[in-house]
């Protein structure tokens, strides 16, 4: 059974949200919040078939009296025409966009010296350039003239992302594109927040990296302070937070819902080597070397 939103129930009645990578993961705990505050959620990704089923089971969960809906609508958010079509059959059945969460995103684990051109494409394609796409055309399509909330998911990317410097790369990008945005369409009445996550637990992404899954989740529990892993309804909330009128004076910000992780330590591990240059020599080398190898006093 799913946690039941913190905030008051037709929160968001007669408002409509795209959410990207809407049907699993965080995109679909997102939707299914928004959802039970009373709004109409598009849900877009590129495989059809999961996007209906997901769709199927969260309309099994709007009570009768809501005015909730939820519409699959595939994209690929590579494709600035598939964000094209998107944004404008979203106009045609709503005649508005009041949200917009670019959740939708993808990345491997692989470090630098073993990934290839085409890899490192298509993640910043998907990361950095769907997100340009999907605010450009919500922007165009409606909030210009109408102003409106997007959201941006973004990684703890903060001191680097090495084992995924692809995506730590785009989503450094897309933090910078929030600010930039906040500032260029705040005459318009657009707030434009990132929400950073720390490392949050999905069956889907449990999937997604397959045995590399589990013994990336269980070392990131002890690397968080609060000694466990998030949840992707904890994300939803801080979304549904940014999107609400409680943070009506916030845009350009970067909420990082993590426990600290991000202040707290990292995966990558560096082995013990001797690669490096040698320090400048002089007293301080010498006194460096008496405190790791003292002299013997005998």
């Amino acid at each position: 059974m799913a946690a039941a939103s913190v905030f008051r129930p037709g929160l968001f009645s007669h408002k409509v949200a795209i959410v990207t990578g809407g049907g699993t993961g965080l995109g679909k705990a997102i939707s299914a919040e928004l959802l039970e505050l009373g709004c109409n959620v598009v849900i877009s990704s590129r495989k059809a078939e999961r996007l209906e089923a997901a769709a199927q089971e969260m309309r099994k969960k709007i009570p009768p009296s809501s005015p909730a809906s939820v519409t699959p609508v595939p994209c690929n958010i590579r494709s600035e025409d598939e964000v094209k079509a998107l944004v404008s059959s979203v106009m045609k059945q709503y005649g508005r966009i009041d949200f917009l969460v670019n959740n939708g995103g993808g990345q491997f684990s692989s470090p630098v010296e073993h990934m290839s051109y085409k890899g490192w494409k298509a993640v910043i394609d998907t990361n950095l350039n769907g997100t340009f796409h999907c605010c450009k055309e919500v922007y165009s399509a409606w909030m210009k003239q109408h102003g409106g909330v997007i959201i941006n998911i973004i990684a703890d990317m903060f001191r680097g992302f090495p084992g995924m410097a692809h995506t730590g790369a785009a989503r450094a990008a897309v933090d910078n594109l929030t600010k930039s945005l906040a500032i260029e369409w705040a005459p318009s009445g657009i707030r434009v927040n990132a929400v950073s996550p720390g490392t949050i637990f999905s069956k889907t992404a449990m999937e997604n990296y397959k045995e590399l899954g589990s013994h990336i989740f269980k070392l990131s529990a002890t690397l968080s302070p609060a000694k466990r892993l998030g949840m992707p309804e904890e994300i939803s909330a801080a979304v549904c937070f940014l999107l609400s009128p409680a943070a009506s004076y916030i845009s350009g910000a970067t909420l990082r819902v993590d426990a600290g992780q991000s202040l707290y330590n990292i995966m990558w591990e560096i082995p013990d080597h001797t690669a490096w240059a040698d320090a400048p020599k002089g007293e301080n080398l010498e006194a460096m070397k008496e405190l790791f190898n003292p002299k013997s006093k005998l």
